[in-house]
């Protein structure tokens, strides 16, 4: 499964997650991934992952992915001591 940074923040009116970041694009572009509705792919950010599936928006011409915030998991920093 892709694995794709993302601001969380960065949404668009329906509650998807924009794929247009300069993190987002480094990964897909670093893992040669070809975007197309119903793809399965990880989003994470600094503390947080999720799984979420790729819909493009015909109204902002944009791919984006859906995901449910109550299924995201907590990163943990293993570099982080106790």
């Amino acid at each position: 499964m892709n694995s794709i940074y993302v601001d969380f923040h960065n949404t668009d009116p329906v509650g998807r997650v924009r794929l247009n970041t300069i993190g987002s694009i480094k990964d897909l572009n670093r893992q040669g991934t070809i975007l197309q509705n119903g793809l399965a792919v990880r989003l994470y950010c600094e503390e947080f992952e999720v799984t979420g599936t790729v819909e493009f928006s015909s109204e902002e011409h944009i791919w984006t992915a859906r995901y449910r915030w109550e299924d995201r998991k907590a990163i943990s920093n293993a570099a982080e001591e106790p």
